[in-house]
């Protein structure tokens, strides 16, 4: 039975591309708006629990953001139908119920090039849960990735100018050219993105001692205390009028990875004190010891009444492009 799987499989490859005279298969461009999961799943299974645990994981509300936005849309689609165009989406989610044994399964450039193709299989509706369950820190990394490496390939079409930026720092970054470097500082540089004032991005680069931060349970506060700090003595601003961390809100803390080196990920609210301003912003603390220093990429967005999911997600996509010479 396992060979008979494994050709199968191969023949659908074969199915998805082109293959040219050379043996290659060539696979078509992968499609999709930014941060839209195809759900492959059967229309019962969709509205029954198993389309419940999907929607409760993938659309949960984002962190850090001050109303619910989520994670990630999704486009339901029964496997009849999934073919041709309809498999081109870069992040597919596959729900399979079989006779066969319970797995969750991460594959790249099956029906499309890039795509990240997640299978989560099980003979019942219990199993599929728990591997959706068990697996689903493992997925939402996987396809955050993926959306990752398609907002800076959209980025890369046209980038800013920094050489002089990026050599006072240390570092290499993708930002696209429509964002301006309003304040240059030996180690403190501020860019924005404005869209006829209706919204604004902001995004900051500087670097700290690295004694700035402990680990442990006071990292968030150290975290909070360093960018408040910062924004009060280093974005221009009318006199007792300063940006802060919103203290209603706990920022969320995270642990990831950037550019090889472990790093701290921020999200939560900032309010102008003295001023009716406020909304989102994510910081990434980057432990760079060879310098002996932290690097921080920190953005904010004012975008009142807006939805602002994907402002955000710009900024995380340009910081997570930092590398440290």
């Amino acid at each position: 039975m396992r060979a008979l799987y494994t050709v199968l499989f191969c023949v659908l490859l074969l199915a998805c591309g082109d293959q040219k005279s050379d043996g290659k298969i060539y696979l078509p461009e992968s499609s999709g708006k930014l941060n839209t999961i195809s759900v492959v799943v059967d229309n019962i299974l969709w509205e029954d629990s198993v389309g419940e645990n999907i929607r409760n994981i993938f659309a949960t509300p984002l962190n850090g953001l001050p109303t619910n936005e989520p994670m990630f849309n999704m486009k339901q689609i029964p496997p009849q139908v999934f073919d041709g165009f309809a498999a081109r989406n870069r992040i597919v989610l596959k729900i399979e119920k079989e006779d066969t044994e319970a797995s969750t399964k991460i594959v790249n450039e099956v029906f499309a090039k890039p795509q990240t193709l997640v299978v989560v299989s099980g003979k019942t509706n219990q199993e599929i849960i728990a591997q959706l369950q068990e697996n689903k820190a493992k997925i939402v990394d996987a396809f955050n990735k993926e959306e990752v490496k398609e907002k800076l390939r959209l980025i890369n079409k046209s980038l800013l100018a920094d050489e002089a930026m990026e050599n006072k720092l240390g570092i290499t970054i993708d930002i696209p050219w429509a964002y301006k470097i309003s304040k240059a500082d030996d180690d403190f540089f501020w860019l924005r993105k404005n869209f006829n004032n209706s919204k604004t991005i902001d995004l900051m680069l500087y670097e700290v001692p690295i004694e700035t931060i402990s680990k442990g349970d006071s990292t968030i506060v150290d975290i909070v205390k360093m960018r408040n700090i910062i924004t009060k003595t280093k974005v221009p601003g009318e006199d007792d009028i300063y940006m802060a961390v919103e203290d209603a809100y706990a920022p969320a803390l995270f642990n990831t990875i950037i550019d090889n080196k472990p790093a701290y990920e921020v999200r939560g609210l900032w309010k102008m004190e003295g001023y009716t301003m406020g909304g989102p912003f994510i910081t990434y603390v980057i432990e760079d010891k060879i310098n002996n220093r932290y690097l921080v990429g920190d953005g904010y967005v004012y975008a009142p009444s807006l939805d602002k999911r994907d402002l955000v997600f710009e900024l995380e996509s340009m910081i997570k492009s930092i590398t440290i010479k």
